[in-house]
Parts: structure tokens; sequence; C-alpha cells
């Protein structure tokens, strides 16, 4: 619990910061992808923060859920929705602690979502049971090779999956997509340059159960 005040406390100074810290656009990645989920499904967007990915997929006619640790992000995920005229769900919670419904979800999205190492794979089985099967998980992280470019994303190793983890523990899904990424990223002031991700797409089979 101490663990999930501290993060909680760090989020909410950041979002109490006037304006959009990673700025109201997509992530370019999500925008560029989107379409691998199920037209009008019920999306989760996990530590979506102020809102921008999850009202972007709102806008599109999908049913989503934001989820994040910081209630003043999500206060800020909903005005924005209003502006854009769009409507969400938002669950403030941590997601080391929140229960997913078993094979709920049409497409479940993980936009520069960090945890300790020690953590991930937890999030990356609630992931996996969470989808329907032909669910569809889209995911861009920063990566160990981020640390040498300083331009966003945390700064220790231990937060940053390589694309080796990611492959591994996303074995059971059918990839559309994985591969580590040079990028240039621009979003609101928090991510700023040239920029080493991992990308994701991955379905789950159809002949499997959650």
């Amino acid at each position: 619990m101490q663990i999930k005040n501290e993060a909680a406390t760090m989020w909410d100074e950041r979002y109490k910061e006037a304006g959009y810290f990673y700025g109201t656009e997509p992530n370019d990645f999500l925008k560029e992808n989107f379409y691998n989920m199920t037209k009008n499904g019920n999306v989760l967007c996990i530590a979506d923060g102020e809102g921008r990915n999850s009202v972007f997929l709102a806008g599109l006619g999908y049913k989503v859920t934001a989820l994040d640790i910081s209630e003043y992000g999500l206060e800020k995920a909903k005005k924005l929705a209003i502006e854009k005229q769009t409507s969400l769900a938002t669950v403030c919670a941590d997601i080391n602690q929140y229960v997913l419904e078993d094979g709920y979800w049409d497409g479940i999205v993980v936009i520069f979502a960090h945890l300790p190492k020690a953590e991930r794979l937890g999030m990356y089985n609630k992931i996996y049971a969470a989808l329907k099967p032909g669910g569809c998980i889209l995911m861009e992280v920063y990566s160990p090779d981020q640390l040498q470019f300083g331009t966003g994303g945390p700064k220790t190793e231990d937060l940053l999956p390589s694309l080796d983890e990611i492959k591994k523990a996303f074995s059971r899904f059918n990839l559309v997509r994985l591969k580590d990424v040079r990028r240039e990223i621009h979003e609101g002031k928090g991510h700023t340059g040239l920029s080493a991700t991992v990308q994701l797409i991955g379905i789950k089979p159809f002949d499997e159960e959650s």
C-alpha cells in the first residue's frame, strides 16, 4: 500500500499542474493501429493519465474505460472528453490491485505504463486473462535503450522492459507486431525527441480460454 500511495502522490503532483503534461493528442502508434481492435468494442486503457488516448478511442465509438492511479489525471480525462464531445468511464486504481474481469475486453491499451520488473508479470497475466478470445493488446513502452536519449519516461532500467521480456510474456498471443523502434515522439512537454520503444500488437487466440 505504501508503494501505491507514493506513486499516486507523484502522479497527482504532476497532473495538478496547469495544462496537459503529455498533451491532448493520442499516441502515434495507437492512432495508426487502433483498427486492430474490434470496432466499437470494450477497451481498457491502462495508466492513461490525463486521458489523451482513451478520449481518442471514445471519439471513434469504442466503449472506453480509463484506468489510472491519479484522480487528478482522471478528472482531466473527463474534462477532455467533454471538450471532445464524447464520454468514457474512469477507474482510479492501482493496476496491481485492481481486479480485471476475465474474458471481458475486446482491446487493452498500454501506452507508456511502466511498472517495476517484479510487478510487470502480474500485469501481463491479467491482460491475457482479461481479453476475450480474439481480443487485442496494443502496447508501446520505453525500452532500456531510452536511458541514452533522456527524452521522456523512467530514469531507471528496472522500469523499462526489453523486447525479449515482452516477447516471452506475450508468447501465447498471435503477434501482429513486435519490434524495437527508434522514433521521434512529441507528446506535450513530457515526451520530446528521439526515443527508444518496444511496440506490440497481439491477438489472443480464439482456441484458448481466459
